[in-house]
């Protein structure tokens, strides 16, 4: 495997730090770090703004805040960047959009188990970025083949560069759209979905908060799924069968269980959320997954990224030193 397992632990990259430093040093106190995003400090490093750079006809107003679409400005600027499509730098974060990213690259990680980068995926790009007409381009056909492309380029761009760095790197691609996008009015099925997605390179992996359609997502041929097993528990371990095949298959689970949001954190504490994934595990071990073997490809993480609590970024440090104790307690408790 080159995804590492046995309940080591990983995050999400959107932070709500404005201390870059400070943002990468918590990053980097977990098993397998990562680079954060860090949109309190430039709209730059809002998730979807970071995947729009270089793509053409991206109307981007930082003083407003907004991303918006141009057809007539994609039409005008798409012969340019076909002609930068074979540059590995073009697809790459450049420093204005991550004050931490090459920060990251700079550093010494071979020795970790792995490293974890992370973009938008074209999904949810296509989904929240709107075009003249207040539609969302994944649903324009010529659009969303080049969309795919692209943001797979982009992907597998970075991937290479953090795998220079260790070779154990993988990517999360964030997809939140995927609860949204089945409906029969959206024009775009989960066949469709399935063929674009399989354009990112191996590993690959999805990350998402939500609640989307499970059978699909487990089905997709991923390395590593990420998902808020606090909300969503009971739901995804009704999929024991399509859990089970996809473990079998390889993949690797990482188990958000820590909420970063102000209420749901003060309202658990780390025996509370112990009982909430074990008991999940005991389900699935009950329909037969082996628990050892679920544990070798098992990691956790928070439930969620949160950049509104009141305090700040004090709760999601927090969250952040109970997934690691978590960790280890779990790693003691099964001798892992």
């Amino acid at each position: 495997m080159i995804i590492p397992g046995n309940l080591k632990t990983t995050a999400m990259a959107v932070m709500p730090h404005k201390d870059a430093d400070r943002a990468l040093e918590l990053a980097l106190s977990v098993d397998i770090p990562f680079w954060p995003q860090l949109p309190h400090v430039s709209y730059y490093e809002d998730m979807y703004v970071q995947a729009a750079e270089h793509f053409p006809g991206i109307l981007l107003d930082l003083e407003n805040q907004t991303l918006r679409f141009s057809m007539d400005n994609f039409i005008n600027e798409f012969e340019d960047t076909m002609a930068r499509f074979d540059e590995p730098e073009y697809f790459d974060i450049s420093r204005d959009y991550s004050v931490v990213y090459h920060k990251f690259l700079e550093m010494d990680l071979s020795d970790r188990p792995a490293i974890r980068g992370q973009l938008e995926g074209p999904i949810s790009f296509g989904l929240n970025v709107l075009d003249q007409d207040k539609r969302p381009i994944l649903f324009e056909d010529t659009i969303r083949s080049f969309m795919f492309e692209f943001m797979s380029k982009r992907i597998n761009v970075q991937l290479k560069r953090l795998q220079q760095m260790n070779p154990n790197a993988f990517m999360f691609v964030d997809e939140p759209g995927l609860q949204f996008l089945f409906s029969a009015l959206s024009g775009y099925d989960s066949t469709k979905a399935k063929s674009d997605m399989e354009q990112v390179q191996r590993p690959r992996g999805i990350h998402l908060c939500g609640n989307p359609d499970w059978d699909f997502l487990l089905d997709l041929d991923l390395d590593i799924l990420s998902l808020d097993i606090y909300q969503n528990g009971e739901v995804f371990s009704s999929y024991s069968k399509s859990i089970k095949n996809f473990l079998d298959r390889g993949g690797v689970i990482v188990w958000g269980v820590v909420p970063t949001n102000f209420e749901p954190f003060e309202a658990e504490n780390i025996r509370s959320l112990e009982t909430i994934l074990t008991g999940v595990w005991d389900f699935l071990n009950a329909k037969g997954i082996d628990r050892e073997f679920l544990f070798s490809r098992s990691l956790i993480s928070p439930a969620t990224c949160c950049l509104v609590n009141p305090d700040g970024e004090a709760t999601v440090e927090k969250a952040f030193a109970i997934v690691k104790e978590l960790s280890h307690r779990l790693r003691d408790r099964y001798k892992l």
